[in-house]
């Protein structure tokens, strides 16, 4: 396992991050542990969770992901792992959360990071992630900005305070963002400056063969300003593998909840999957090891998070974010990126 620095932290952490957004409603709490036995087995020494979770979120799961973590952390030496959770943000509809929440204000962030402690059975988080923009933003497969969408929110100066303040009290270590764009970016780096508060340190955003907006603006921003991209979604609910081309009822996330089909059911979603997976046919390769090494091997990339619903299905991933493509390969992605340039962004 390849071990990588995390932005302007002091935190390493593997190359691939165990994503826990199952653990609670696909899968129970036995069948999550042997998730993160098997990671920690194959090396991987980073946990992604967040308060909303698991996915679908709905009132009578809340925290259930977190609590299994937390009780997988118990009697394990905690130095040894590094935990990421999130706050979830306002105007999502998820009324069961601190009555909606309605802002991201630094009540609403002590609330949600206290439960996460409580929860996760620990008193400190390695990284703590503002999980979307509590301002106006196109986010999870809307694709433009929209003007007339605007809406008060909580400044990004008071999201700042009240986490500069967690950091002072070893609640926190370090500071990231989720589904934010480069204004947002800048604009946290901006007031962390100009008042000394935490620097960001890492950016999750979803980042696959279908999706690669990163690359237009954020991918200099990162550059830039020594942020990690924790990219998710890397088979882009399981699209990249290849199994809805033939079968669309095939058993996966798309078929058990189809609201997260919204984001693929765009034109060129599905002749660019079929155009990457006859490439790693081409070259010996399963398309899942095809977009699990893509992402992986990307420059910015600080640690790839993999979901799973079962063990095997894990380490067949594992062992795709192991294998190094070849140059023709590459070439053969550029190539149909370009014919197909982020059908699903």
């Amino acid at each position: 396992m390849e071990y990588r620095q995390l932005g302007n932290s002091d935190l390493q952490v593997s190359s691939v991050c165990l994503g826990t957004m199952t653990f609670g409603r696909q899968n129970t709490e036995a069948e999550g542990h042997a998730q993160l036995d098997a990671a920690f087995a194959h090396g991987v020494n980073f946990i992604d969770a967040a308060e909303m979770y698991p996915v679908p979120a709905q009132a009578e799961t809340y925290g259930a992901t977190e609590s299994i973590v937390g009780s997988w952390l118990k009697g394990r030496a905690r130095d040894k792992v590094v935990l990421a959770t999130k706050v979830a943000g306002p105007a999502r509809g998820m009324g069961w959360i601190r009555g909606g929440p309605q802002a991201m204000d630094g009540d609403n962030i002590r609330a949600a990071l206290e439960g996460s402690l409580r929860r996760l059975g620990t008193d400190y988080v390695d990284l703590y992630q503002l999980h979307w923009p509590a301002r106006n933003q196109p986010m999870f497969g809307q694709w433009r900005f929209d003007p007339a969408a605007e809406r008060p929110a909580t400044p990004i100066r008071e999201q700042l305070e009240v986490l500069g303040e967690l950091v002072k009290e070893g609640k926190i270590r370090y500071v990231g963002l989720s589904n934010e764009h480069p204004w947002g970016v800048m604009e946290f780096l901006r007031i962390a400056d100009e008042l000394g508060l935490p620097r960001v340190a890492t950016i999750q955003n979803a980042y696959n063969l279908l999706n690669r907006v990163f690359e237009q603006g954020l991918s200099e921003v990162c550059f830039r300003e020594k942020i990690s991209l924790l990219p998710y979604s890397v088979l882009a609910f399981g699209h990249l593998t290849g199994k809805y081309l033939d079968n669309p009822g095939a058993s996966g996330r798309i078929s058990l909840f189809p609201s997260f089909g919204q984001r693929y059911d765009k034109p060129n979603v599905r002749p660019a999957v079929a155009a990457y997976v006859e490439l790693a046919r081409q070259h010996g390769l399963t398309a899942t090891e095809l977009a699990i090494a893509f992402v992986v091997a990307q420059p910015l990339v600080g640690s790839t998070i993999l979901g799973a619903t079962s063990v095997a299905q894990l380490e067949a991933n594992l062992r795709a974010a192991e294998r190094v493509l070849p140059e023709a390969v590459l070439a053969g992605i550029d190539a149909i990126h370009l014919q197909f340039t982020n059908p699903a962004p």
